[in-house]
């Protein structure tokens, strides 16, 4: 089933994001548990998914994967929400977030990358406007020893 619903308006003085104006956008969904979608598909506002998806995905505003969504795509996207199974390539200008049910497998090339505890992630990371194009280290922090880091072996 499709259907369409405002997203809500930020308050305050915060209303602007990544040096634009924070204006209401249009949330397509897209939902059915036996649904299977495959294609290409070019989608200029918000996108959330709760049905399987196949293909090449562009969006213009927000990818949200929901718990039941399963997306096999390359996608090409502003931001990113993650909450059920993603397998590709993702790029995103924007923020990428995997949250606790979240499952990623496959390459993200973004700004900014957010893992919540409980949420699984197999792939690269190469950040979009990294100065020099280089890669950076990763690291990993350890709960038992917090404001402790240790940086991962390559």
């Amino acid at each position: 089933m499709l259907g369409r619903k405002e997203a809500p308006k930020p308050a305050g003085p915060q209303s602007q994001t990544n040096g634009h104006a924070a204006t209401p956008i249009t949330l397509l969904t897209v939902v059915g548990e036996h649904a299977k979608m495959e294609g290409k598909f070019e989608i200029t506002d918000s996108i959330q998914i709760e049905c399987e998806v196949g293909g090449e995905l562009q969006v213009g505003g927000k990818l949200v994967i929901g718990e039941k969504g399963v997306v096999n795509a390359n996608v090409n996207t502003v931001d990113a929400i993650i909450m059920g199974h993603y397998d590709g390539n993702l790029a995103a200008t924007g923020n990428v977030e995997i949250t606790a049910t979240g499952r990623v497998s496959g390459n993200i090339q973004t700004d900014s990358l957010v893992i919540s505890k409980g949420g699984f992630f197999n792939g690269n990371v190469t950040k979009i406007n990294e100065p020099g194009g280089g890669q950076r280290p990763v690291y990993l922090i350890d709960e038992k020893r917090a404001g402790a880091v240790q940086q991962v072996p390559r």
